[in-house]
């Protein structure tokens, strides 16, 4: 497995997750949750972190973070680090509480932020510990549909903005989209990682690896690099998939957007627009696409077939 390239540059946003050792659960009580919850906000406070999304699992976090000082590594050892410490002393118990590093995924917000936070508010539901996300209180869900009050440290205003204004109207908007895709089949946002580190448009994609990785030890991060090579563009895709089924074209359309989708790192609306549909319908098309992917042998054989035509890293 490739190991994880860490970029930080000031106003960088990421997708943060830690695990317990050995998956172990690592929130044994509220006092465990709200303590941790504390150190988000000393996070905050001292090393200038935004928090925009969190959701506490029990064995696991999610964190949706922004670094305007481009230090996310700091402000990760300030986490996990007091909270382990406070998590060893309570316990009278040493060692590593935690599965190694956090993992952190770099974000182009504009495109997948939002996304993003419907993934992670929706985890506890995913997990069948609620049936509803603001029946669940270790998330930060509550705070973006008005069921209680944000504290401070939360910053709530970037996602709402989405919905515009006024802020109760963006609140009911939200919830509408966290909640429209309960119970349907959904492809996470993280199928579109590259390198499993960057979460963006093939653009942010160039200018992250001209601006931030280029010049990196090939030693160190060479697997990773190679998955940051030129993506094939949605020409390329659709070209390869109706050399490959050729008298089968809702198949061929179906299975190029399904590509276009993870591989070429094209904005939705871009997709959209080559294959006549909405930017909304592309990642609701590439989802049913791949639950079907998994249920179809033969289907999962042709898939991949074109993706080895594509010379693709990231498969």
């Amino acid at each position: 497995m490739a190991r994880q390239l860490r970029i930080e540059y000031p106003g960088a946003y990421y997708h943060v997750t830690a695990r317990g050792n050995d998956r172990k659960e690592i929130f044994k009580s509220e006092k465990d949750r709200e303590k941790f919850l504390s150190y988000l906000e000393s996070a905050v406070v001292r090393y200038g972190a935004v928090i925009h999304t969190w959701c506490l699992m029990s064995n696991h976090y999610h964190l949706l973070v922004e670094t305007p000082s481009g230090n996310l590594s700091q402000v990760m050892q300030h986490i996990n680090g007091a909270y382990t410490n406070y998590y060893n002393v309570k316990r009278k118990r040493s060692g590593h509480l935690l599965q190694g590093r956090y993992k952190a995924i770099l974000v182009e917000a504009d495109e997948y932020a939002l996304e993003l936070s419907r993934y992670i508010h929706l985890n506890p539901v995913r997990a069948k510990m609620v049936s509803e996300p603001d029946n669940y209180r270790w998330s930060s869900f509550q705070d973006y549909v008005g069921k209680r009050n944000a504290p401070e440290w939360l910053k709530t205003e970037f996602l709402l903005g989405y919905f515009g204004k006024p802020h109760s109207v963006a609140q009911k908007q939200y919830r509408q989209f966290v909640e429209e895709i309960m119970g349907k089949e959904y492809e996470s946002p993280l199928e579109q990682m590259v390198a499993a580190t960057i979460l963006g448009s093939a653009e942010f994609v160039a200018r992250i690896q001209e601006e931030h990785v280029d010049g990196k030890s090939p030693d160190r991060n060479l697997p990773a690099l190679k998955q940051l090579s030129a993506r094939p563009s949605i020409e390329r895709i659709r070209e390869i998939v109706r050399s490959d089924i050729v008298e089968r074209e809702r198949l061929a359309a179906k299975v190029a957007l399904y590509l276009s989708h993870k591989y070429s790192g094209a904005k939705l609306k871009e997709i959209g627009e080559h294959f006549g549909v909405k930017e909304s319908a592309v990642s609701q098309s590439s989802g049913r696409f791949a639950v079907e992917l998994k249920k179809d042998p033969d289907l999962k054989k042709i898939v991949a077939d074109i993706e080895a035509r594509l010379n693709l890293w990231n498969v």
